[in-house]
């Protein structure tokens, strides 16, 4: 079998090349390519048996020119990326396990609050700037939580978020009010907790429920004082209210590690005062990149043993 690997960061992980090429020899690695094309990916792919994708879009138009692929391995968690109508009109299967990077995405969300709480990233630039100035921050511990989606990794925010004692309000599609009971959340509509809440934190995956779902009339609902982070998916976030809320302190910060461009052109906007942003690496800590590239490689190991 051959197999075709399009996400860079698998292959720069030498455990995982090594375990893959055991697995398979025949491999062709993305080694060059940060952001391939459809037309680079096609190359890369042409006469792959199987592939490991990680945010690449693999949809009707890649499938068409790739008659030979027989399975397409997830290598992260959401699957936003891969349109699974056209994988099962063609018989494509896909390997995909859910939540692998859940902690690693809850640390960095905590991360992030904190830092927006007590202006670390500011008070860090201004003092390299030669600037001595002792701005003062607020506490996390009993503030007001507000969680939209409270999957895999929504919940590992709540159950790190003990130690602070913080009143959390929670929201998902599904039925929570157990899980709410038996860990002390409350559940809430999505108007509450843009009301009530000090940080609101994004877990949702990208559908057409939550593309755009915060924009200028969710943004203009939060308190004057409250922060937003957002390490879903991009899209999930209208960037152009919030710049529009930042600039206008209708909030007073925000954290992203995701985007709707990526990676983001608008200088303008990533230079914001109270936006703390990162390059999309909330869920690659070093444990989760072993996870996520060894449940791929699990997936691959399975489909072509059972094949035969």
């Amino acid at each position: 079998m051959k197999i075709g690997i399009t996400a860079q960061s698998f292959g720069r992980n030498p455990v995982l090349r090594k375990e893959l090429l055991a697995l398979s020899p025949d491999c062709v690695f993305n080694d060059h390519i940060s952001h391939p094309t459809q037309a680079d990916l096609a190359r890369l792919l042409k006469g792959c048996d199987g592939a490991v994708v990680g945010l690449e879009p693999v949809g009707e138009e890649l499938l068409r020119r790739l008659p030979g692929l027989r399975i397409v391995s997830k290598y992260g968690v959401g699957l936003d990326n891969l349109d699974l109508g056209a994988c099962a009109r063609r018989g494509v299967a896909v390997g995909w396990t859910p939540g692998l990077n859940r902690l690693s995405v809850a640390e960095m969300t905590l991360g992030m609050m904190l830092a927006l709480l007590r202006h670390v990233v500011s008070a860090c630039q201004k003092l390299k700037d030669g600037c001595w100035e002792k701005s003062v921050g607020v506490e996390l511990t009993g503030k007001t939580v507000g969680i939209i989606g409270l999957g895999h990794v929504g919940k590992e925010v709540a159950r790190l978020l003990g130690p602070f004692r913080c009143r959390i309000l929670a929201n998902d599609i599904l039925d929570i009010g157990a899980y709410c009971r038996k860990r002390k959340l409350i559940p809430a509509a999505k108007a509450r907790i843009w009301k009530e809440a000090d940080l609101v934190t994004i877990h949702t995956p990208l559908t057409p429920l939550t593309r755009g779902m915060v924009d200028r009339r969710v943004l203009g609902r939060m308190k004057r004082t409250a922060y937003l982070v957002n390490t879903a998916r991009g899209p999930i976030v209208d960037p152009k209210a919030l710049e529009w809320a930042l600039r206008k302190g209708v909030i007073a910060g925000a954290a992203l590690d995701v985007y709707c461009e990526e990676p983001p052109r608008d200088r303008d906007f990533l230079n914001l005062p109270h936006l703390l942003c990162t390059p999309h690496r909330a869920g690659s800590s070093q444990e989760a990149v072993l996870a996520m590239g060894r449940s791929a490689i699990a997936h691959l190991r399975k489909f072509f043993l059972k094949k035969g």
